[in-house]
């Protein structure tokens, strides 16, 4: 066993491994926003005198990171389900005399809901950050290649002429719209109480919720969600819906990089694309990286998707089974986001061989009497660069 416990560090997952979101997503991270949770209720609670003041200052005080462990507090959770009841009773002992005030009124759900919204907000803003520059890099390669003509290939076989541009501008305009609906996504705090009626609270409950979300940085919800999944389903089809748009690009990369076609090639790096078994080859690793992120975040979204059929206050089972599937989302959503920042920034286009391999399109065009050209292709570049420059204001 590693140093470090086992922790899963990417080994089988390099799309996210050693990213950005992958520190901001781990154990660790996790641990940070339950405990930034229990804090942030106990300053709500104590701007309405339902917590004393000095209460919620030792509070914030025991709740330093580095006094709880994420591999201890993982294996207690055994005993109650979740890891927010052993992260209690630990930070009540931390706080000595305030420890009566910590979790005040609050469900584990409450805290472990608002945690993950933490880090999914944080998660987003790093992912939103990449998406940013896989924007920028599609449009100067869509206004460059405007007018750059190559075959079109549909259902694998070589059509009619189009620009590369167009394509470029595709890839764009799918990554755009779902950038959107990831920004869009309502990251939402959680405060309900034992069974949603928020009673440890009293006539202050609907102030208090207000406060929390302000302590947060978080929306405030219509109602408590223990069992209105919505937030959550929202947020992981907003994930797959950017590693599909991603996964679209780096299927199209991997097809145009083939032997046989030659039309683009990854950005080279030193020891990149290295066969194991044939020294001859450059494989087109980021975008196999991306693709493997497009395939397997759908399938994380299913779990969380058929958590929706919650049972009635609170949910056995399906709300524990929402953890680790939402986590991935965030890592492969922000791994690929990462890696196709970095194949779209340096993509390598060979017009020439567009050229070539339009020629052989063109030549059994015309033995059929067909000359359809490149059609709209540079008008619909120029809309879908307009469209990009007020999505992006």
């Amino acid at each position: 066993m590693s140093s470090d416990g086992g922790v899963d560090r990417g080994l089988l997952s390099p799309v996210w491994a050693g990213t950005e979101v992958a520190e901001v997503t781990d154990d660790d991270a996790w641990l940070r926003a339950m405990l930034e949770a229990e804090v942030c209720l106990a300053r709500a609670q104590a701007r309405l005198g339902v917590v004393p003041g000095p209460a919620a200052a030792a509070i914030a005080e025991a709740a330093r990171p580095d006094r709880f462990h994420a591999t201890d507090l993982a294996r207690r959770a055994r005993d109650a389900g979740n890891p927010v009841v052993p992260l209690v009773e630990d930070l009540r002992t931390a706080a000595g005399e305030a420890g009566s005030w910590v979790h005040h009124g609050a469900t584990s759900q409450d805290i472990l809901d608002t945690a993950s919204m933490l880090v999914a907000a944080r998660a987003r803003e790093v992912i939103l950050g990449d998406l940013d520059r896989v924007l920028a890099a599609l449009a100067r390669l869509a206004a460059r290649h405007r007018d750059t003509p190559m075959a079109g290939r549909t259902l694998g076989q070589q059509a009619v002429p189009v620009t590369f541009g167009l394509k470029a501008a595709g890839w764009l305009v799918g990554c755009q719209d779902a950038r959107d609906r990831l920004a869009e996504a309502r990251l939402p705090v959680q405060l309900g109480g034992a069974a949603g009626t928020m009673a440890g609270y009293g006539e202050r409950a609907l102030d208090l919720l207000s406060l929390f979300a302000a302590e947060t940085g978080l929306a405030e919800p219509v109602l408590p969600w223990h069992a209105l999944r919505a937030p959550v389903t929202g947020l992981a089809c907003a994930l797959a819906g950017v590693t599909g748009a991603l996964g679209k690009l780096a299927a199209d990369v991997i097809l145009l990089a083939q032997s046989e076609v030659g039309e683009v090639a990854e950005p080279a790096a030193p020891g990149r694309g290295g066969s194991s078994a044939m020294a001859h080859k450059r494989n087109p690793v980021l975008a196999t990286m991306i693709r493997s992120a497009a395939l397997r975040a759908p399938a994380q979204a299913g779990i969380l998707l058929a958590a929706l059929a919650a049972e009635h206050e609170r949910p056995a089972g399906s709300w524990h089974s929402e953890w680790e599937p939402l986590r991935e989302c965030l890592r492969l959503a922000g791994g690929a986001a990462a890696t196709a920042a970095e194949l779209a920034e340096g993509l390598e286009v060979f017009p020439e061989r567009m050229r070539r391999n339009l020629d052989h399109l063109l030549g059994v065009l015309h033995e059929h009497g067909e000359d359809p050209g490149i059609g709209s292709a540079p008008a619909l570049v120029d809309r879908a660069l307009r469209h990009h420059r007020r999505e992006g204001a």
